[in-house]
């Protein structure tokens, strides 16, 4: 099989289900921006993580192809897996695992520390961006509702990932310093 199809070559795309739409349509924004996360999530991996951090980060990047995968599909279908509560309470339970490991946060923190922190506040960032065109996304068409539920919940886990990754390497996270607060 080719990697190219030159379907694409008018600007058009094809989501499953045969449908075709304008790459610039809000449905593949979504979905497109959500394989930027899971790319950067790649990247993250890249750095040098604890093995149980690479592990939930592994499992996250699967979870995001299926997130991918139900936006880019309108409508039901048999043959696509579908991102539910179950995925939902992954995170939750790995935030909470993380955080009973972390000082408690008493301030905002800058992005950074460790390359491998500072990939997972990127991909955070980058998950936000996929939230708000699923939002927008959802004022225009149906979309499974649990998609939004877990891109909240995944900007929360990347955040406490990142502290964790942080942490693991012995590098504190750069508190934010209220210039209002230090000004003479």
């Amino acid at each position: 099989m080719k990697i190219y199809t030159r379907t694409g070559d008018t600007g058009q795309t094809g989501l499953f289900g045969g449908q075709r739409v304008a790459k610039d349509a809000v449905r593949v924004h979504a979905y497109g921006t959500v394989d930027e996360c899971n790319a950067v999530l790649g990247l993250a991996r890249t750095a040098g993580l604890q093995a149980e951090l690479d592990a939930f980060l592994a499992t996250v990047q699967s979870q995001l192809f299926v997130v991918g995968s139900d936006l880019a599909t309108p409508g039901e279908s048999a043959y696509i897996p579908r991102i539910g509560p179950e995925e939902v309470r992954f995170l939750e339970e790995a935030i909470d695992g993380m955080e009973a490991e972390l000082e408690p946060l008493r301030q905002f923190i800058l992005p950074g520390g460790v390359a491998a922190a500072a990939q997972l506040h990127l991909a955070r960032t980058v998950c936000r961006r996929a939230e708000r065109w699923v939002v927008s996304l959802a004022q225009e068409e149906e979309v499974n509702p649990h998609v939004l539920v877990y891109l909240n919940r995944l900007s929360d886990f990347l955040f406490v990932a990142a502290r964790a990754a942080n942490a693991q390497a012995g590098t504190p996270d750069s508190p934010w310093i209220n210039p209002r607060l230090t000004a003479s």
